[in-house]
């Protein structure tokens, strides 16, 4: 039986728009976090599944996404791995990562992709047996992360890297609840875009229902985030900025971002 048919995927809400995931395996028990934003949280959603906690996998240092790992740790005695520039940071990683390396969580080959912008810490974890990807604070839906230790061009190269290294059909999971000013944003840019302006109504709908936008897919997300979508010659178009670079189309879109 294929690991897809005995995997099972849990989202939940931590702290105000953070979302903790657990991934879990049907045959072996192996249940894996990423990201611990509230300890509270994880409990929780660990009684409520009546999963163990084998795995915690880390993006990045920042504290919404780790406060609650030390606590959850203890508790459950899960083997965390994360990024090897956090190393300093995160003083509960038992193992580290660079970019490129894989690590095994049972039954589970996790793939680390180095995403730095963001953080300069910062992993993307894709699991391809299943077809799934954590974005971290990299890649959201319609959206990316804020470049707060890197550059526009480390950041433009992330993102490049995530659609040279993701098929269309992965599942995106991602650190945060932001899609629906996302999409008000991304139709300032292309209006005219009509995945875009479905995708848009879809989410409205969602929130207002009090649903998660998320998990999206990297097909979606490529024909309707504006900021994947800065080597389009069609964003060049919609900016006035034929002949620029997707580096330069990238960081303009950031900008405007930024300020809006």
């Amino acid at each position: 039986m294929a690991l897809s048919d005995t995997t099972e995927i849990h989202q939940f809400t931590c702290l105000d728009d953070n979302f903790g995931v657990l991934i879990h395996d049907k045959e072996t028990g192996t249940t894996v976090g990423i990201d611990v934003p509230h300890a509270g949280a994880y409990q929780q959603a660990l009684e409520e599944t009546g999963w163990t906690l084998s795995h915690i996998l880390i993006t990045h240092h920042h504290w919404d996404h780790v406060q609650g790992l030390g606590e959850i740790k203890t508790a459950t005695g899960a083997t965390v791995i994360g990024p090897e520039r956090s190393r300093q940071k995160i003083s509960e990683l038992d193992r580290t990562v660079e970019d490129g390396d894989a690590v095994l969580c049972g039954p589970y080959e996790v793939q680390a992709i180095g995403t730095p912008g963001h953080t300069l810490d910062q992993i993307s974890w894709f699991f391809p047996s299943i077809k799934v990807a954590h974005t971290g604070d990299t890649l959201f839906s319609l959206g990316c992360g804020r470049v707060f230790e890197g550059d526009m061009e480390m950041m433009w190269s992330s993102l490049a890297k995530l659609l040279r290294k993701l098929p269309d059909d992965t599942t995106i999971y991602c650190g945060h609840e932001y899609t629906e000013g996302n999409a008000k944003f991304a139709l300032t840019i292309e209006p005219r875009n009509e995945d875009l302006q479905a995708r848009a109504k879809e989410v409205a709908d969602l929130r207002a229902l009090g649903k998660p936008t998320l998990p999206t897919t990297m097909a979606r997300e490529k024909a309707t985030n504006p900021f994947l979508r800065a080597g389009e010659a069609s964003m060049a178009a919609a900016l006035n900025m034929d002949g620029k670079s997707p580096e330069e189309i990238f960081a303009e879109i950031r900008k405007r971002k930024d300020n809006a």
